[in-house]
């Protein structure tokens, strides 16, 4: 589909992808933490643990985020042209 606009349904379908991907990858990011004995949420604190599993959470996030972008691509095209 290169050159041709991307229809109103097909950008939806990247959206939504976008957002359920990226709360899954977060949810496995956080997994993730707690296997490894990094607790987003554990004390009341920021220290080395708990930013190690702020950041996991964000790392898995967005890599959700960018699967659904290349699964979009990869049927579509790019949308932005």
């Amino acid at each position: 589909m290169s050159g041709q606009k991307h229809s109103t349904r097909q950008l939806m379908k990247l959206g939504i992808a976008q957002a359920v991907l990226f709360m899954v990858g977060a949810l496995l990011g956080r997994g993730l933490g707690l296997l490894l004995g990094f607790d987003a949420f554990g004390s009341g604190e920021y220290n080395k643990r708990e930013l190690i599993g702020i950041a996991l959470i964000g790392l898995g996030g967005g890599a959700g985020a960018q699967a659904a972008r290349v699964w979009y691509t990869g049927k579509y095209g790019d949308p932005r042209g």
